[in-house]
């Protein structure tokens, strides 16, 4: 009952919201009756509660329930005022228990908004910046910003919250800012940043380098999938020449140009021709540079897509107090248990659904003898 045990030690530090007067549930056994029943598909308070009916003869086994199950609106209660910042702190060192992050690991860093929080017509207050570890196919945290501009002053926040000693933190061009920049730096960990016209002056500097640069090192990828073709030109330039001010950037080292072209087989769709820029503190081939790029996609096909997929997170209309925030970590609670499961060939979703079935399975992912 090892990871049972952990996930209890740890969520344990968060702080009761409630007062004493008719407290008639522990607040462990409701974090954890939380996290279980997401483990096993539930996706609404009321889910929680007739999960945890059905199952409580294996909830009793090391829950002590003194008042039987709670209900549904004691579980939406809870979880909407239970401390949000606490929470994620808790949830990033759990992570630390469960990750083994390897030198050089690509960490995709990137936010994702959950529309279905909006209200009334208006703009969803709940957008997530979280961290993805590519080799350990896990979560390592997330923070909680208000708009999607302010992804520029939460990814300092989210960095100094987990640790990411000698890997590589690869940020879309909102988080190509000089004070990121320097902050992974601080951390002893490299980074490529995407550069847009958000930051006109070192695009335009990128393009000359490029434009009139000799010493250009290269690399050429081609893909077929699904009856698409696409050729990837990685070219990376260490010797600078245009770029104004580059002992702004902390520990820059190359610029990074990928020339996409994409091609569809037996379709009438026309041929798609891309352009990126990036900036980075590495002094890698571009062999290698091209790879840990595309690795950056992962945070979006592996844990944003799979969110709203298989945990119909999008699809969700918690709103009230921090439910949206706190759901948002059971999720991904629940998501990095089921990663952890190799053996088994299903995806998120069939395995959600295999463990509310079989209690020996749901036994195997929270680290019970079977």
């Amino acid at each position: 009952m090892e990871m049972t045990n952990k996930l209890r030690s740890i969520f344990s530090q968060i702080d009761d919201p409630r007062s004493d007067i008719n407290k008639l549930h522990k607040l462990e056994d409701i974090l954890l009756i939380g996290i279980i029943s997401v483990i096993c598909a539930a996706e609404t308070w009321k889910d929680m509660e007739t999960f945890a009916k059905g199952r409580e003869g294996f909830l009793r086994t090391f829950l002590d329930l003194p008042n039987g199950i709670p209900s549904d609106d004691t579980f939406n209660r809870v979880f909407s005022s239970i401390d949000s910042e606490q929470f994620e702190s808790c949830f990033m060192e759990w992570v630390g228990h469960l990750v083994n992050l390897t030198d050089g690991e690509v960490i995709p860093i990137d936010g994702k908004t959950i529309r279905g929080a909006k209200s009334n017509g208006k703009k969803s207050p709940f957008h997530m910046v979280s961290a993805w570890a590519t080799n350990n196919n896990l979560v390592l945290g997330q923070v909680k910003v208000s708009e999607k501009s302010n992804e520029i002053t939460a990814i300092p926040k989210l960095l100094e919250l987990i640790t990411v000693k000698g890997c590589t933190v690869t940020i879309d061009a909102m988080g190509c800012q000089q004070e990121i920049a320097r902050k992974i730096i601080e951390q002893e960990t490299n980074y490529i940043l995407a550069v847009k016209e958000n930051q006109k002056q070192l695009y335009q500097d990128i393009e000359d380098e490029f434009r009139f640069g000799k010493d250009i090192k290269m690399d050429l990828s081609e893909e077929l999938d699904h009856g698409r073709i696409e050729t990837r030109k990685c070219s990376v330039i260490t010797d600078f020449k245009f770029i104004e001010n580059a002992q702004q950037w902390a520990g820059l080292k190359s610029i990074v140009k990928i020339e996409s072209i994409r091609e569809f087989k037996n379709s009438d769709k026309p041929t798609e021709i891309a352009t990126r820029y990036y900036i980075s503190s590495l002094l890698s081939e571009a062999t290698q540079l091209q790879k840990a790029i595309r690795l950056h996609w992962g945070i979006e096909n592996k844990l944003h897509w799979v969110l709203d997929v298989a945990f119909s997170e999008d699809a969700s209309r918690k709103r009230i107090g921090n439910a949206s925030q706190n759901f948002s970590i059971l999720s991904k609670i629940a998501l990095n248990l089921l990663k952890k499961d190799t053996a088994t060939k299903q995806g998120i979703k069939g395995k959600r659904l295999k463990a509310a079935y079989d209690q020996d399975y749901l036994r195997k992912i929270l680290g019970m003898k079977v």
